[in-house]
Protein backbone atom coordinates (compact mmCIF):
# COMPACT_ATOMS: atom_id res chain seq x y z
CA UNK A 1 0.00 0.00 0.00
CA UNK A 2 1.29 3.49 -0.83
CA UNK A 3 2.09 5.91 1.93
CA UNK A 4 -0.62 8.42 2.75
CA UNK A 5 -0.06 11.97 3.89
CA UNK A 6 -2.04 13.65 6.66
CA UNK A 7 -1.79 17.38 7.30
CA UNK A 8 -2.02 18.44 10.94
CA UNK A 9 -3.05 22.09 11.41
CA UNK A 10 -2.56 23.32 14.98
CA UNK A 11 -4.34 26.57 15.77
CA UNK A 12 -3.71 28.82 18.75
CA UNK A 13 -6.15 29.17 21.58
CA UNK A 14 -7.22 32.81 21.98
CA UNK A 15 -5.91 33.02 25.51
CA UNK A 16 -3.18 30.45 26.10
CA UNK A 17 -0.04 29.37 24.23
CA UNK A 18 -0.61 26.36 22.01
CA UNK A 19 1.72 23.41 21.70
CA UNK A 20 1.67 21.16 18.68
CA UNK A 21 0.78 17.67 19.79
CA UNK A 22 1.22 14.42 17.91
CA UNK A 23 -1.86 12.98 16.26
CA UNK A 24 -2.25 9.57 14.74
CA UNK A 25 -4.95 8.78 12.22
CA UNK A 26 -6.92 5.58 12.82
CA UNK A 27 -4.92 2.60 11.70
CA UNK A 28 -1.84 4.73 11.11
CA UNK A 29 1.45 5.12 12.97
CA UNK A 30 3.60 8.20 12.54
CA UNK A 31 7.19 7.90 11.44
CA UNK A 32 9.77 9.00 14.01
CA UNK A 33 11.08 12.56 14.00
CA UNK A 34 8.42 13.92 11.64
CA UNK A 35 6.87 16.11 14.35
CA UNK A 36 9.07 18.60 16.22
CA UNK A 37 10.16 17.56 19.65
CA UNK A 38 8.78 19.47 22.61
CA UNK A 39 10.65 22.74 22.98
CA UNK A 40 10.27 26.22 24.32
CA UNK A 41 8.04 28.70 22.55
CA UNK A 42 9.48 29.71 19.17
CA UNK A 43 8.57 33.37 19.78
CA UNK A 44 10.66 33.64 22.94
CA UNK A 45 14.22 33.17 24.07
CA UNK A 46 14.86 30.65 26.84
CA UNK A 47 17.25 33.13 28.44
CA UNK A 48 18.34 36.67 27.69
CA UNK A 49 20.94 36.70 24.88
CA UNK A 50 22.95 39.43 26.56
CA UNK A 51 25.73 39.56 23.97
CA UNK A 52 23.19 40.11 21.20
CA UNK A 53 21.29 42.66 23.33
CA UNK A 54 24.43 44.74 23.85
CA UNK A 55 25.28 44.56 20.14
CA UNK A 56 21.70 45.58 19.30
CA UNK A 57 21.97 48.61 21.62
CA UNK A 58 25.40 49.58 20.32
CA UNK A 59 24.38 49.38 16.66
CA UNK A 60 21.02 51.15 17.03
CA UNK A 61 22.43 53.92 19.26
CA UNK A 62 25.62 54.32 17.22
CA UNK A 63 23.72 54.63 13.95
CA UNK A 64 21.26 57.07 15.53
CA UNK A 65 24.11 59.40 16.52
CA UNK A 66 25.73 58.94 13.10
CA UNK A 67 22.51 59.91 11.29
CA UNK A 68 22.07 63.03 13.44
CA UNK A 69 25.75 64.03 13.14
CA UNK A 70 25.18 66.63 10.36
CA UNK A 71 22.98 68.65 12.71
CA UNK A 72 25.57 68.57 15.48
CA UNK A 73 28.40 69.51 13.13
CA UNK A 74 26.50 72.51 11.74
CA UNK A 75 25.70 74.15 15.06
CA UNK A 76 23.53 71.79 17.09
CA UNK A 77 20.37 73.45 18.32
CA UNK A 78 21.47 76.65 16.58
CA UNK A 79 22.07 74.95 13.25
CA UNK A 80 20.57 76.93 10.35
CA UNK A 81 19.67 73.56 8.83
CA UNK A 82 17.77 72.33 11.88
CA UNK A 83 14.25 73.00 10.62
CA UNK A 84 15.08 71.56 7.21
CA UNK A 85 17.11 68.49 8.13
CA UNK A 86 15.59 67.37 11.43
CA UNK A 87 12.39 65.86 9.91
CA UNK A 88 14.43 64.14 7.19
CA UNK A 89 17.17 62.81 9.46
CA UNK A 90 14.60 61.85 12.10
CA UNK A 91 12.81 59.68 9.54
CA UNK A 92 16.06 58.00 8.52
CA UNK A 93 16.99 57.47 12.17
CA UNK A 94 13.78 55.48 12.71
CA UNK A 95 15.21 52.64 10.62
CA UNK A 96 18.35 52.18 12.72
CA UNK A 97 16.69 49.66 15.12
CA UNK A 98 15.69 47.61 12.08
CA UNK A 99 19.34 47.54 10.95
CA UNK A 100 20.40 46.50 14.47
CA UNK A 101 17.83 43.70 14.32
CA UNK A 102 19.27 42.42 11.04
CA UNK A 103 22.76 42.45 12.58
CA UNK A 104 21.86 40.36 15.63
CA UNK A 105 19.70 37.95 13.65
CA UNK A 106 21.97 37.26 10.71
CA UNK A 107 25.49 38.12 11.91
CA UNK A 108 25.01 36.72 15.43
CA UNK A 109 22.29 34.21 14.45
CA UNK A 110 20.05 35.23 17.35
CA UNK A 111 17.75 33.42 16.84
CA UNK A 112 18.91 30.82 14.34
CA UNK A 113 15.43 29.95 13.08
CA UNK A 114 11.76 30.94 13.39
CA UNK A 115 12.84 34.56 12.89
CA UNK A 116 9.55 35.92 11.54
CA UNK A 117 7.63 34.21 14.33
CA UNK A 118 9.92 35.59 17.03
CA UNK A 119 9.59 39.08 15.55
CA UNK A 120 5.79 38.72 15.55
CA UNK A 121 5.62 39.40 11.84
CA UNK A 122 4.23 36.11 10.55
CA UNK A 123 1.90 34.24 10.43
CA UNK A 124 -1.02 36.65 10.77
CA UNK A 125 -3.04 34.02 12.59
CA UNK A 126 -5.30 33.81 14.45
CA UNK A 127 -6.48 36.54 12.11
CA UNK A 128 -9.35 37.72 14.29
CA UNK A 129 -7.13 38.50 17.25
CA UNK A 130 -4.40 40.16 15.20
CA UNK A 131 -6.79 42.27 13.12
CA UNK A 132 -8.80 43.50 16.09
CA UNK A 133 -5.65 44.56 17.94
CA UNK A 134 -4.44 46.40 14.84
CA UNK A 135 -7.78 48.24 14.58
CA UNK A 136 -7.76 49.06 18.30
CA UNK A 137 -4.25 50.52 18.18
CA UNK A 138 -5.05 52.43 15.01
CA UNK A 139 -7.43 54.64 17.00
CA UNK A 140 -6.44 54.23 20.67
CA UNK A 141 -3.27 56.42 20.74
CA UNK A 142 -4.93 59.55 19.22
CA UNK A 143 -7.87 59.08 21.59
CA UNK A 144 -5.47 58.83 24.53
CA UNK A 145 -3.69 61.99 23.36
CA UNK A 146 -7.09 63.73 23.20
CA UNK A 147 -7.82 62.51 26.74
CA UNK A 148 -4.45 63.91 27.87
CA UNK A 149 -5.38 67.29 26.38
CA UNK A 150 -8.79 67.21 28.10
CA UNK A 151 -7.30 66.27 31.49
CA UNK A 152 -4.63 68.95 31.11
CA UNK A 153 -7.29 71.56 30.37
CA UNK A 154 -9.38 70.36 33.32
CA UNK A 155 -6.37 70.77 35.61
CA UNK A 156 -5.73 74.27 34.27
CA UNK A 157 -2.40 73.28 32.71
CA UNK A 158 -3.39 74.44 29.23
CA UNK A 159 -6.03 76.80 27.90
CA UNK A 160 -8.00 75.58 24.90
CA UNK A 161 -9.79 77.56 22.22
CA UNK A 162 -12.36 75.24 20.63
CA UNK A 163 -14.20 78.04 18.80
CA UNK A 164 -11.69 80.31 17.07
CA UNK A 165 -8.70 77.92 17.38
CA UNK A 166 -6.56 80.99 17.93
CA UNK A 167 -3.37 79.07 18.64
CA UNK A 168 -3.56 77.21 15.36
CA UNK A 169 -4.48 80.42 13.56
CA UNK A 170 -1.39 82.12 14.98
CA UNK A 171 0.74 79.22 13.83
CA UNK A 172 -0.69 79.43 10.30
CA UNK A 173 -0.11 83.19 10.19
CA UNK A 174 3.51 82.71 11.19
CA UNK A 175 4.00 80.05 8.52
CA UNK A 176 2.49 82.30 5.86
CA UNK A 177 4.80 85.13 6.94
CA UNK A 178 7.82 82.82 6.66
CA UNK A 179 6.67 81.72 3.23
CA UNK A 180 6.32 85.32 2.11
CA UNK A 181 9.83 86.08 3.33
CA UNK A 182 11.23 83.15 1.35
CA UNK A 183 9.33 83.79 -1.89
CA UNK A 184 9.33 87.59 -1.68
CA UNK A 185 5.61 87.53 -2.49
CA UNK A 186 3.37 89.50 -0.17
CA UNK A 187 0.52 87.15 -1.02
CA UNK A 188 1.85 83.57 -1.10
CA UNK A 189 -1.68 82.24 -1.62
CA UNK A 190 -1.65 83.81 -5.14
CA UNK A 191 -4.99 85.46 -4.48
CA UNK A 192 -6.82 82.29 -3.53
CA UNK A 193 -8.68 82.64 -0.22
CA UNK A 194 -7.80 80.14 2.47
CA UNK A 195 -10.58 77.96 3.94
CA UNK A 196 -11.99 78.90 7.31
CA UNK A 197 -9.99 77.93 10.37
CA UNK A 198 -12.72 75.56 11.57
CA UNK A 199 -12.64 73.67 8.28
CA UNK A 200 -8.87 73.42 8.40
CA UNK A 201 -8.93 72.04 11.95
CA UNK A 202 -11.56 69.48 10.92
CA UNK A 203 -9.38 68.37 8.02
CA UNK A 204 -6.43 68.00 10.37
CA UNK A 205 -8.45 65.82 12.73
CA UNK A 206 -9.91 63.64 9.98
CA UNK A 207 -6.45 63.16 8.50
CA UNK A 208 -5.09 61.51 11.68
CA UNK A 209 -6.11 57.93 10.71
CA UNK A 210 -4.58 58.40 7.26
CA UNK A 211 -1.48 59.90 8.81
CA UNK A 212 -1.26 56.88 11.11
CA UNK A 213 -0.97 54.57 8.12
CA UNK A 214 1.68 56.73 6.44
CA UNK A 215 3.66 57.11 9.67
CA UNK A 216 3.51 53.35 10.21
CA UNK A 217 5.92 52.89 7.32
CA UNK A 218 8.58 54.69 9.34
CA UNK A 219 7.36 53.33 12.69
CA UNK A 220 8.02 49.82 11.36
CA UNK A 221 11.74 50.62 11.35
CA UNK A 222 11.59 51.19 15.10
CA UNK A 223 9.01 48.63 16.13
CA UNK A 224 10.70 45.68 14.45
CA UNK A 225 13.57 46.44 16.80
CA UNK A 226 11.94 47.52 20.07
CA UNK A 227 8.85 45.34 20.20
CA UNK A 228 9.82 42.84 17.52
CA UNK A 229 13.24 41.71 18.75
CA UNK A 230 14.26 43.49 21.96
CA UNK A 231 11.14 42.83 24.04
CA UNK A 232 11.13 39.05 23.41
CA UNK A 233 14.89 39.03 24.06
CA UNK A 234 14.38 40.65 27.48
CA UNK A 235 11.20 38.71 28.32
CA UNK A 236 13.11 36.02 30.34
CA UNK A 237 13.81 38.76 32.91
CA UNK A 238 10.11 38.76 33.78
CA UNK A 239 7.13 40.64 32.38
CA UNK A 240 7.50 44.02 34.08
CA UNK A 241 11.32 44.23 34.03
CA UNK A 242 11.22 43.50 30.28
CA UNK A 243 8.49 46.05 29.59
CA UNK A 244 10.16 48.82 31.61
CA UNK A 245 13.73 48.14 30.48
CA UNK A 246 12.94 47.97 26.77
CA UNK A 247 10.92 51.21 27.08
CA UNK A 248 13.82 52.95 28.80
CA UNK A 249 16.21 51.85 26.06
CA UNK A 250 13.73 53.12 23.47
CA UNK A 251 13.60 56.51 25.19
CA UNK A 252 17.37 56.90 25.56
CA UNK A 253 17.83 56.04 21.87
CA UNK A 254 16.10 59.37 21.03
CA UNK A 255 18.85 61.38 22.79
CA UNK A 256 20.61 62.71 19.66
CA UNK A 257 17.48 64.64 18.65
CA UNK A 258 16.08 65.34 22.13
CA UNK A 259 19.31 67.15 23.08
CA UNK A 260 18.71 69.43 20.09
CA UNK A 261 15.43 70.56 21.67
CA UNK A 262 13.16 68.14 19.80
CA UNK A 263 9.78 67.44 21.46
CA UNK A 264 10.32 69.39 24.69
CA UNK A 265 12.60 72.33 23.94
CA UNK A 266 15.20 71.28 26.53
CA UNK A 267 18.86 71.01 25.57
CA UNK A 268 20.00 68.98 28.59
CA UNK A 269 19.19 65.91 30.68
CA UNK A 270 15.63 67.12 31.36
CA UNK A 271 14.53 66.44 27.81
CA UNK A 272 16.16 62.99 27.85
CA UNK A 273 14.49 62.18 31.18
CA UNK A 274 11.08 63.26 29.88
CA UNK A 275 11.51 61.23 26.70
CA UNK A 276 12.65 58.18 28.64
CA UNK A 277 9.66 58.38 31.00
CA UNK A 278 7.26 58.88 28.11
CA UNK A 279 8.69 55.94 26.20
CA UNK A 280 8.46 53.71 29.27
CA UNK A 281 4.72 54.32 29.72
CA UNK A 282 3.94 54.09 26.00
CA UNK A 283 6.35 51.15 25.77
CA UNK A 284 4.33 49.29 28.41
CA UNK A 285 1.18 49.84 26.34
CA UNK A 286 2.75 48.96 22.99
CA UNK A 287 4.63 46.08 24.61
CA UNK A 288 1.36 44.75 26.02
CA UNK A 289 -0.17 44.84 22.54
CA UNK A 290 2.81 42.85 21.29
CA UNK A 291 2.63 40.20 23.98
CA UNK A 292 -1.16 40.00 24.16
CA UNK A 293 -1.69 39.71 20.41
CA UNK A 294 1.49 37.75 19.65
CA UNK A 295 2.03 40.15 16.73
CA UNK A 296 4.22 43.21 16.24
CA UNK A 297 1.77 44.85 13.82
CA UNK A 298 -0.53 46.44 16.45
CA UNK A 299 2.53 48.21 17.91
CA UNK A 300 3.57 49.34 14.42
CA UNK A 301 0.20 50.93 13.65
CA UNK A 302 -0.07 52.25 17.22
CA UNK A 303 3.31 53.99 16.96
CA UNK A 304 2.25 55.53 13.65
CA UNK A 305 -1.05 56.66 15.17
CA UNK A 306 0.73 58.22 18.16
CA UNK A 307 2.97 60.24 15.86
CA UNK A 308 -0.03 61.30 13.75
CA UNK A 309 -1.96 62.60 16.76
CA UNK A 310 0.98 64.03 18.73
CA UNK A 311 0.28 67.65 17.73
CA UNK A 312 -3.30 67.69 18.95
CA UNK A 313 -2.62 70.00 21.88
CA UNK A 314 -1.01 72.55 19.55
CA UNK A 315 -4.05 72.35 17.27
CA UNK A 316 -6.52 73.09 20.08
CA UNK A 317 -4.58 75.41 22.39
CA UNK A 318 -5.44 79.08 22.72
CA UNK A 319 -3.04 81.72 21.45
CA UNK A 320 -0.77 83.63 23.79
CA UNK A 321 0.66 80.83 25.93
CA UNK A 322 2.77 78.08 24.39
CA UNK A 323 1.87 74.67 25.86
CA UNK A 324 4.59 73.02 27.93
CA UNK A 325 5.00 69.74 26.07
CA UNK A 326 6.84 68.24 29.00
CA UNK A 327 3.61 68.54 30.97
CA UNK A 328 0.67 68.43 28.56
CA UNK A 329 2.25 66.79 25.49
CA UNK A 330 1.72 63.15 24.52
CA UNK A 331 4.97 62.19 26.28
CA UNK A 332 4.60 64.57 29.23
CA UNK A 333 3.66 64.15 32.87
CA UNK A 334 -0.11 64.13 32.32
CA UNK A 335 0.24 61.41 29.69
CA UNK A 336 2.24 59.35 32.17
CA UNK A 337 -0.67 59.49 34.60
CA UNK A 338 -3.36 58.76 32.01
CA UNK A 339 -1.54 55.73 30.61
CA UNK A 340 -0.69 54.50 34.12
CA UNK A 341 -4.41 54.47 34.96
CA UNK A 342 -5.20 52.59 31.75
CA UNK A 343 -2.42 50.11 32.51
CA UNK A 344 -3.82 49.46 36.00
CA UNK A 345 -7.24 48.79 34.50
CA UNK A 346 -5.74 46.27 32.08
CA UNK A 347 -3.84 44.63 34.94
CA UNK A 348 -7.00 44.32 37.03
CA UNK A 349 -8.78 42.76 34.06
CA UNK A 350 -6.05 40.14 33.85
CA UNK A 351 -4.88 41.25 30.41
CA UNK A 352 -1.19 41.20 31.33
CA UNK A 353 -1.44 37.51 32.29
CA UNK A 354 -2.33 36.48 28.73
CA UNK A 355 0.54 36.06 26.31
CA UNK A 356 -0.53 33.73 23.51
CA UNK A 357 1.69 33.09 20.55
CA UNK A 358 0.67 33.29 16.94
CA UNK A 359 -0.95 30.25 15.39
CA UNK A 360 1.34 27.27 15.12
CA UNK A 361 2.71 26.31 11.75
CA UNK A 362 0.98 23.70 9.65
CA UNK A 363 3.02 20.59 10.22
CA UNK A 364 3.08 17.82 7.65
CA UNK A 365 2.93 14.39 9.21
CA UNK A 366 4.07 11.45 7.10
CA UNK A 367 2.17 8.37 8.16
CA UNK A 368 2.45 4.67 7.32
CA UNK A 369 -0.15 1.96 7.64
CA UNK A 370 0.36 -0.34 10.59
CA UNK A 371 1.53 -3.81 9.65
Amino acid sequence: MNNREAVLTAMNDQNEPHTVAEATAPGMSTMPNELPAAHARPDRFDRVPWAAVWVFIAVSFGLAWLVSLPLWLTGGADSPLLALLLPLLGSVMMFTPAIATLVVMFAMKTPRSERLRLLGMWPLRPAKRVVWFIVAFWFAPPLLVALVVAVSAGLGLVQLDLVAFSGFQTLLDAQMADLSAVTGDTDPTLGFPLPGIGFMVAVQLLAIPVGALINSIFAFGEEIGWRGWLLPALRPLGLWPALVLHGAIWGLWHSPLILLGYNFGYLDWRGVALMTGGCIVWGVLFGWSRLRSGSVWPAVIGHGALNAGAGLVVLLAAAGVEPDMGVVGPLGFVAWGVIAVLTMVLVMLGQFRREPELAAKRVRVIAQPQP
